[in-house]
């Protein structure tokens, strides 16, 4: 085993286009530096058309990919895939079926995706540069029920589907709103009946009848105050926690990893349901968590020794300008993280390289078509990116060193 294990984790990579022919030097730079790590991971957000075919289950926000994207990602330097995220299911089981037999074929570590529920429940292991590492991948939606993959029984057959970690949000409004929302549900004669139906294709909610109410798809709480909240599905967390710790047990590196978009309304607030997930997975055993869902990078902490991104933002991101919410700048710059582990799967260092998705030129057009690859940032935008970054991590008692063009987190 090298006494040194090197893993680059980014941002989610929403491919559409081969990207490979770029001809821009800080691209190859990015290039390079997943090269050069022993592994590369990023979240594929995705899924593939391929020999399975599919139907689109989505509206504005359908996406698919033909199989050459996984060639270009495998080209720049990427071995490691997550596939538990929003996009998974856009063509159904058959979509499924297709990305599955497709990572496979290039020979991809990857997980969060499976024919059923048991083998999505199970971590994904393999043996890279010596080292023996171990990936379990989960998301946490909101999505619809059939998207998460579920096993056979006596009435139905198994789904092909996503890794799920069931995540459930409420309104919370005070007394005198919730009495007012509950008076509406009455005089309408909104029933129990009413809301099965407005819950398919999901199974309903049960709402706690003293203090919650449930209409169509939302769920009121009582409360003392105005807000949200998100309620975790404990038989779902101990699952995933259940993987990760044996995984852990075997001397696995073990890459923890959660999609979702239950953000804070402020895209640079970590949500505290968050936080505790991140920390639950490596109290199991896991040696890093990495998150993906909220489009901005949010700040890095180190808990027990070990790494939590709470989230890389973006890394590839192929969208239309055509009625795009996504023209933040914040949005299309995010860092490739180096991570070098010791022997024993310590954390020694962390060298964060800046990126800006399509260079400061296609940051300042407005067409985002033209923002199709990763650049190295240098400068202003590196400095901006890595100030960012240093001062969220700061809050979380993280000292992030900048050097040049580079960050560095030393332990």
């Amino acid at each position: 085993m090298k006494e040194r294990f090197t893993l680059a984790v980014t941002g989610q990579s929403l491919i559409k286009h081969d990207i490979r022919d770029i001809d821009a030097p800080a691209f190859h730079k990015v290039q390079t530096l997943l090269r050069e790590a022993d592994l590369s991971f990023t979240n594929f957000e995705g899924t593939i058309l391929g020999r399975h075919g599919g139907w689109p289950l989505k509206g504005s926000f359908f996406g698919c990919s033909d199989p050459v994207v996984l060639d270009t990602l495998q080209g720049i330097g990427f071995r490691a895939l997550s596939l538990s995220n929003n996009h998974a299911f856009d063509l159904g089981p058959s979509g499924v079926l297709s990305t599955l037999e497709e990572v496979a074929k290039r020979g991809f570590l990857h997980a969060g995706l499976g024919r059923d529920h048991a083998q999505v429940s199970r971590a994904s292991t393999g043996t890279i540069a010596g080292r023996r590492v171990a990936i379990v991948a989960m998301d946490g939606g909101p999505g619809p029920d059939f998207m998460y993959a579920a096993d056979a029984d006596d009435n139905r057959p198994a789904r092909p589907g996503v890794n799920r970690l069931r995540l459930s949000q409420a309104i919370e409004v005070d007394e005198t709103a919730f009495d007012q929302i509950r008076a509406i549900r009455d005089r309408v004669g909104y029933t129990a009946i009413d809301l099965a139906n407005d819950s398919q294709p999901d199974d309903p909610r049960h709402p706690a009848p003293d203090t919650e109410i449930g209409i169509a798809r939302a769920v009121f709480r009582r409360s003392e105050r105005f807000g949200r909240t998100v309620r975790i599905d404990e038989a779902d967390l101990a699952r995933n926690l259940s993987a990760i710790a044996a995984a852990a047990k075997d001397g696995s590196l073990v890459v923890a990893y959660l999609h979702h978009h239950h953000w804070a309304s402020d895209w640079y607030q970590v949500p505290d349901w968050v936080s505790g997930v991140a920390k639950q997975c490596i109290d199991a055993g896991a040696t890093m968590f990495v998150s993906h869902g909220a489009p901005v990078l949010q700040p890095i902490e180190i808990y027990r020794g070990r790494p939590i991104f709470y989230s890389l933002g973006n890394f590839i991101f192929h969208v239309r300008s055509e009625k795009s919410t996504w023209t933040a700048p914040e949005v299309w710059e995010s860092v490739v993280g180096v991570c070098s582990f010791g022997e024993d799967n310590r954390l020694i260092e962390i060298t964060l390289y800046p990126v800006v998705i399509g260079g400061d030129e296609a940051l300042a057009d407005r067409m985002l078509e033209r923002r199709l690859a990763p650049h190295l940032a240098t400068g202003e935008s590196a400095a901006r990116i890595l100030r960012r970054c240093s001062e969220q991590s700061a809050r979380l008692g993280v000292d992030i060193k900048v050097c040049g063009d580079v960050g560095v987190i030393r332990l």
